[in-house]
């Protein structure tokens, strides 16, 4: 199977769909001219043309509006924030707006739509551009919230998102544009709504979403050299989150551990592990812990970003104590 890079997956998820509907556009900031702020629209402008693949000023309020209106309309636009930080501008066309339009209008209006960018931090970049909103949006009844962590995902999440009669949030990350995985040339697509368990596992399930999987990835190999089996679980869907994997799971390896780059108030993190100690509090045999961000706005110093994250180590740490694991 070929590899390709991340921003390549999403190029070609939505290529693919704007070629199967002319309703499909994609509309942002340098998406066109500049072939995206990321290189993930690259060559779009030329083979569809300034009126699907159309650059807007600096102005998420205007232009993620004209898209929800569109939506409502018959078409089905692709919003791209340069990052989600800047969708905060937006965030009442999203909230008031193309969340609550099918509900408002009593099912006479539904807003396929979706709004995709970078989250999350991205090195160097301080606090206003590395926030992570995906427990803000997921909050929200009316969306839909997408984080995936790698090539093959990206490509088929997005194009169900595409298709999907709601508004869906699909959140992406500058660290992993470039990152490289196998994608088949032929069509596929991957449910919304639905987590993965990418490695089996019986002795601790670890959860996670996004660009952090790598972290959760890293520790669960470490704890394999160690003896340590962990189960490990890509939500790849926080809203709905698949809720029905991981019980299954933390009946099978009776410890959870959840890791996530946002703050830990209102995480997702915290949402699964009330749900999980609500329906499989009879099977945990410790109890549950997270790994989340710093709760503080993230500082620009690289040390002290180091010191925010998540890491493999205090995942391994975390594990340990769960399994009551003394060295």
């Amino acid at each position: 199977m070929r590899e390709i890079q991340f921003r390549e997956a999403l190029r070609e998820a939505m290529s693919e769909e704007m070629r199967n509907d002319q309703n499909i556009y994609l509309m942002g900031e340098e998406v066109a001219e500049y072939n995206g702020a990321y290189k993930v629209s690259q060559g779009m402008l030329d083979e569809f043309g300034a009126k699907r693949v159309i650059d807007t000023p600096i102005s998420e309020l205007g232009f993620a509006g004209i898209g929800i209106g569109s939506a409502m309309n018959g078409l089905r636009p692709i919003i791209e924030f340069m990052t989600f930080n800047f969708s905060l501008v937006a965030i009442d066309q999203i909230i008031n707006g193309a969340a609550k339009m099918m509900s408002m209008s009593g099912g006479q209006f539904s807003v396929p739509i979706v709004f995709r960018g970078p989250t999350g931090n991205a090195g160097m970049l301080s606090s206003q551009h590395s926030q992570c909103f995906e427990n803000w949006y997921a909050n929200c009844p009316g969306l839909k919230v997408v984080v995936p962590s790698n090539p093959y995902d990206a490509k088929g999440l997005l194009k169900s998102a595409i298709l999907d009669p709601d508004p869906v949030i699909f959140m992406e990350s500058e660290l992993m544009y470039g990152d490289k995985g196998e994608v088949p040339e032929e069509t596929y697509y991957i449910e919304l709504g639905k987590a993965k368990v990418t490695k089996e596992g019986t002795d601790v399930t670890l959860v996670g979403f996004g660009k952090i999987m790598k972290v959760v990835n890293a520790a669960a190999a470490e704890l394999e050299k160690e003896g340590i089996n962990a189960e490990v679980i890509d939500l790849r869907t926080v809203r709905p989150i698949d809720y029905a994997t991981i019980i299954e799971s933390v009946k099978k390896t009776n410890r959870l551990v959840i890791v996530e780059e946002s703050w830990p108030l209102g995480s997702i993190a915290t949402e699964v592990a009330f749900k999980v100690q609500k329906d499989a509090f009879d099977y945990l045999d410790a109890p549950i812990l997270r790994i989340t961000g710093g709760d503080v706005p993230l500082p620009y110093a690289p040390t002290l970003i180091q010191e925010y994250l998540p890491n493999p180590e205090r995942v391994i740490k975390a594990v340990k104590e769960v399994m009551y694991v003394t060295k």
